[in-house]
């Protein structure tokens, strides 16, 4: 039996289906049931954003790539949200690391949040809003 990601949408099958593979599912499976993550569209937006930030702003004086504004902008925006980053002493003794959420685990929920927090940000600051 090998791994099977069912999508629970408004036909009874599909859910029928996957009642049906984690009952006849071996020992020691694993069942898992979440939110969607966000989609290609929203990823496709998202990057378009922080490539127009990364085209058009400066901050603290240097201009960043999409991976680093992606890096400020998610861990901003998870401050809004009464969350934290993590500090973490780098292994090898030398300096900090901050650990932050992977917009890949993203549900589309808070991917919209995300990309609504960035195009905000990016109209204070003069930036036009990119499309995918």
């Amino acid at each position: 039996m090998s791994k099977r990601t069912f999508i629970l949408g408004n036909h009874p099958e599909a859910r029928r289906r996957a009642l049906q593979y984690v009952a006849e599912a071996p020992d020691s499976f694993v069942v898992s049931v979440a939110p969607p993550t966000r989609n290609g569209e929203q990823n496709a937006l998202l990057h378009a954003l922080l490539g127009e930030i990364a085209d058009r702003v400066e901050w603290a004086g240097t201009r960043w790539d999409i991976e680093d504004w992606k890096r400020l902008l998610t861990a901003a925006w998870m401050r809004t949200r009464k969350q934290q980053a993590l500090m973490a002493p780098a292994v090898d003794g030398h300096g900090f690391e901050v650990l932050y959420q992977r917009t890949s685990t993203l549900t589309k929920a808070e991917c919209a949040e995300l990309i609504d927090f960035i195009q905000a940000w990016a109209a204070e600051r003069g930036v036009t809003e990119a499309t995918a």
